[in-house]
């Protein structure tokens, strides 16, 4: 049995231009528009799922995808830090940022750990790899990026060197415990 999996990352937010943690702010209107404009792009897949936050689900509506919202697709839980920039929370916890950016099991926010997202979605994979077929899942950057380090077996400390640009997709294809990538395809681009 062999798993096609399709993970797509949310349109433009203000949240992702500001750099600010997820606080499941809406997308703009410029992230709307691109979405439906590259929604021809999304091959059909006979399961779709969803990071439960409105920018994924409005991305996931966008696209075409009648998508099943999935808790275990769900950004990382930035604690106290939700909804705030990465400059103001340096700026006033510079130790804690430093210790959050070098530790990934560190949570000094008070919420989960990069190491601790890394498992709930290795979780969610290696559930989905037991099946087959075509899968597509609309989730956030980090939950890309985490589902990339487990695919690849990498070391939770590399999840700062994977950029994970708006609507573009990771293509995971699963089979008896392994995964093969295929990275960074822009959504809409031949």
């Amino acid at each position: 049995m062999t798993v096609r999996l399709t993970l797509i990352s949310p349109a433009t937010s203000e949240a992702l231009r500001e750099v600010r943690f997820d606080d499941d702010g809406p997308l703009d209107p410029a992230g709307i528009a691109r979405a439906e404009a590259v929604a021809p792009s999304v091959a059909p897949a006979s399961r779709a799922y969803t990071s439960p936050s409105e920018r994924c689900r409005r991305t996931a509506e966008a696209l075409g995808l009648r998508a099943e919202p999935a808790r275990e697709l769900a950004a990382c839980d930035m604690g106290s830090w939700r909804g705030r920039t990465l400059a103001a929370v340096a700026a006033s916890e510079e130790p804690a940022v430093a210790a959050w950016l070098s530790d990934p099991s560190a949570a000094p926010h008070g919420g989960e750990s990069l190491r601790d997202l890394r498992h709930r979605v290795a979780a969610w994979l290696d559930a989905l790899g037991t099946t087959s077929g075509p899968v597509t899942a609309v989730a956030e950057p980090d939950v890309l990026r985490a589902a990339v380090l487990h695919a690849l077996a990498a070391p939770d400390s590399t999840s700062w060197r994977l950029d994970v640009r708006p609507l573009s997709a990771v293509h995971l294809t699963g089979r008896a415990g392994r995964w093969n990538v295929r990275v960074g395809e822009q959504l809409g681009t031949p």
